[in-house]
């Protein structure tokens, strides 16, 4: 009998435990009250430069609550629909140099991914360490502080800010004893979510395929042998000997795929640069936009070519390159080229699938940096952008940086930007404001014909015209009795084909 009643007393004290944790008039990013190593001195995070360790150890240590990023419905009549949310997730970050404000912003970044790829984000949570913990990314008593978290919010996932190891990923999910997912695996499903083109999806999942396979795992009869020739009468003639795990079966699967990806890519590759060069024979300058994900690439290229590509305010919502004619002022043509949107620690397994869709930016003879002008921090844009171009090799292309959405920036905001970015474009893609001073940028940026013609065409070649006004540069035109009188610059191919028609200089 007494055990029986043990066991009632306790269930009554974790039922009202649980009513107290449920009723508490807590926000999910309050700052706990009662004492705690997840408290921090009054003023600790508000020191702005210090970065070198001089932290109070228990300051270093704590768990911070980062306020403002839970994506909870408070209308009660949303209630069903919450229900039917597939992940309800926490946010982790180890914050190992840069300011809090920097750590802060980052883990909003992630928010913002979590959303785009469907889920709800609850709470977050980030820890100040020198860097991260090898075993468990945050430390074995603050994996067990979040898996408190995560109980007590009904989290079923933990998305880390940061690419964890196959070890880290293995020994947190021990811990928290739900589904955790890191910054690259997000950003590999939001990019799965938004590919549509064959080369897209095939790039999508060689870079899920790179990632996937030094992190597959095997319980229970994915580690057992398939062969068991040493029992008696099993197996069979040619299956005797150790076997084959399930799991090596999978990854020689995996690397299978891989290679076959890779050529396909390799072929689609190929005919990328049959157009490109296409587009070369035909002497058209290429301008390729570029930027961080969500700062109005396409948007800008609507506006300058009526695209009519998608727009939509979400991370990474177009993938797939895109091209366009359009025309400059003087009447000369060029192309304009949409590319994949880039974001700060951009996974190197998408870089490297993407690589020839990003050779469109390395190829190009002008890029447009577009940055989001009303982003907190559009300098660590441009920063975290140019650090890919370094690694596409177009960090040689000459670079002109369109800061977009002015409409949407503070006069004092765009003082301080106009100093920290001289001889920048001012646009907004949305309103149309700066449109066409931009047009004019780029006619005088893009390269100019060299060869000097001046030739007499006759009126029934009207094709060479139309050529040199959309392929070279105009400087007069004079209409006479034998044809059309033109001085203009061109290139070689089209100076050869004028060659017949030249006249001396008037």
């Amino acid at each position: 009998m007494y055990p029986a009643m043990t066991t009632q007393v306790t269930r009554a004290q974790d039922r009202a435990t649980l009513e107290t944790m449920t009723t508490a008039p807590q926000t999910p990013f309050e700052e706990p009250t009662a004492p705690s190593t997840r408290s921090t001195p009054a003023g600790q995070w508000d020191e702005p430069d210090d970065t070198t360790g001089s932290y109070a150890l228990e300051a270093r240590g704590a768990l911070r609550r980062v306020a403002g990023l839970s994506t909870e419905l408070a209308d009660v009549t949303e209630v069903e629909y919450r229900q039917l949310r597939l992940e309800r997730v926490v946010l982790v970050g180890v914050w190992t140099e840069g300011t809090q404000a920097d750590a802060d912003r980052s883990l909003a970044e992630l928010a913002a991914l979590a959303e785009t790829a469907g889920s709800q984000v609850l709470e977050a949570v980030s820890q100040r360490r020198d860097k991260p913990d090898a075993a468990t990314y945050v430390g074995s008593g603050k994996a067990s502080e979040i898996r408190d978290i995560v109980a007590a919010t009904g989290a079923d996932t933990v998305i880390c800010d940061g690419e964890l190891t196959p070890g880290q990923l293995n020994q947190l999910e021990k811990v928290l004893k739900v589904k955790v997912v890191d910054r690259t695996a997000l950003i590999l499903d939001i990019f799965a979510q938004h590919a549509t083109s064959r080369e897209g999806k095939a790039q999508v999942e060689l870079a899920q395929m790179q990632y996937m396979l030094p992190r597959l795992r095997g319980w229970g009869e994915s580690m057992s042998r398939q062969a068991g020739g040493r029992v008696a009468g099993g197996g069979g003639i040619g299956t005797r000997g150790p076997g084959e795990t399930k799991i090596e079966t999978d990854r020689r699967r995996i690397r299978s795929r891989v290679s076959k990806l890779r050529r396909e890519i390799a072929g689609m590759a190929t005919a990328r640069a049959t157009q490109r060069s296409s587009r070369d024979r035909n002497a058209t300058p290429s301008v390729a936009i570029a930027g961080y994900t969500n700062a109005g690439k396409s948007s800008l290229l609507n506006a300058l070519t009526g695209a009519g590509v998608l727009v939509e305010n979400a991370l990474f919502a177009t993938l797939d390159p895109t091209v366009r004619r359009a025309q400059a002022p003087d009447g000369r043509e060029y192309t304009l080229t949409d590319t994949v949107g880039f974001v700060r620690h951009l996974p190197h397994q998408l870089v490297d699938a993407f690589r020839s869709t990003l050779e469109e930016v390395a190829a190009a003879d002008l890029l447009l940096h577009v940055v989001d002008g009303s982003d907190p921090d559009p300098l660590g844009q441009i920063e975290a952008v140019r650090v890919v171009l370094g690694e596409i090799d177009a960090a040689s292309v000459p670079e002109v940086i369109v800061v977009n959405k002015v409409d949407a920036m503070t006069e004092d905001d765009i003082l301080t930007l106009r100093r920290a970015l001289p001889g920048a474009a001012w646009v907004s893609a949305r309103t149309g404001t700066g449109i066409e001073a931009l047009r004019e940028l780029i006619a005088t940026r893009l390269p100019h014909p060299d060869i000097d013609v001046e030739v007499l065409v006759p009126y029934d070649r009207g094709d060479l015209v139309a050529r040199v006004h959309r392929d070279g540069e105009v400087l007069s035109e004079r209409h006479e009795d034998g044809g059309t009188r033109l001085s203009a610059r061109v290139d070689g191919g089209l100076a050869a084909a004028l060659e017949g028609f030249a006249v001396p200089a008037a």
